[in-house]
């Protein structure tokens, strides 16, 4: 099978680091608001990492389908100078232009984003269009496996396979929650994952989502002539224990308390990394 190209060499121990940093960042946000979704972007802090640092190339879009999960493309856009830092202390603020959910028309933004269920439709528009127009494009779009449970991605997976559509690589953050509870106790029969997107026509693997290497290995390998779902099986609240696997914290922010546990944490895990 044909190994796809990367877009640029990828540094494993410098994307471990970026997480933590955009981690901090995010804690620090969290301290300005009453309420964020912080579990959520932690969850797939190292998936969006390794597409903006080790898969996108120029000509290449993103797409945050679970659009609550936007604080994690917000930190990766300001890293990379499409966002300002003003722009992400203003986050949710009356004077700002940042909110909760992807807006289009915003500094890399190219979709509105969090009404679940609506990526995987874009993604496939889009792909379409390239096809028509010859265009060489990858569509890099990140699902929530709660969103799973929309028709309307089912609909769109079955339809791109059949378009003869071939570039686009999702990846779902499989942290097995959804809001308040368990997506396999809420929704059992959302697994096994991988095996419906081969059965539907698409190349799909699971790796480990927090591990930024296999991710970017999992993308590179992927057969060419089919799109790609990479499974992505993750923690809510990755890198603070307290927030770990713990539901509310799809919604709080920590309290000052709280904030020096994480902060904490994540200052020792920087100071751990490589």
């Amino acid at each position: 099978m044909k190994k796809i190209d990367s877009a640029r060499p990828f540094d494993v121990d410098a994307s471990k680091k970026r997480c933590l940093q955009k981690r901090k960042r995010i804690l620090d946000m969290s301290q300005k608001i009453s309420a964020l979704h912080i579990g959520s972007a932690y969850s797939c802090m190292e998936i969006v990492d390794t597409i903006y640092h080790g898969l996108m190339r120029k000509q290449d879009t993103f797409l945050m389908s679970k659009g609550h999960g936007c604080l994690a493309q917000y930190t990766a856009l300001e890293e990379i100078g499409v966002l300002t830092k003003q722009d992400l202390d203003l986050y949710c603020k009356p004077e700002g232009k940042l909110g909760t959910h992807p807006d289009y028309g915003l500094p890399g933004i190219e979709a509105s984003t969090g009404s679940l269920g609506h990526g995987m439709a874009l993604s496939v528009g889009m792909a379409l269009s390239d096809k028509e127009q010859k265009l060489d494009r990858v569509i890099y779009t990140v699902f929530s496996d709660g969103e799973l449970q929309e028709g309307s991605i089912w609909e769109a997976v079955l339809l791109a396979p059949s378009l003869g559509i071939k570039n686009i690589v999702g990846f779902i953050d499989l942290n097995d929650f959804q809001s308040l509870g368990r997506t396999s106790e809420y929704l059992p029969n959302v697994y096994p994952v991988v095996e419906k997107f081969l059965a539907f026509g698409w190349d799909s693997i699971q790796v480990e989502g927090h591990d930024v290497q296999k991710l970017h290995e999992a993308v590179l390998n992927r057969n060419p002539e089919k799109s790609m779902m990479v499974i992505a099986k993750t923690t809510k609240g990755k890198g603070v224990s307290y927030m770990e696997n713990v539901p509310i914290w799809h919604y709080r922010s920590p309290n000052p308390e709280e904030y020096q546990i994480a902060l904490k944490e994540l200052d020792g895990g920087l100071k751990n990394a490589k």
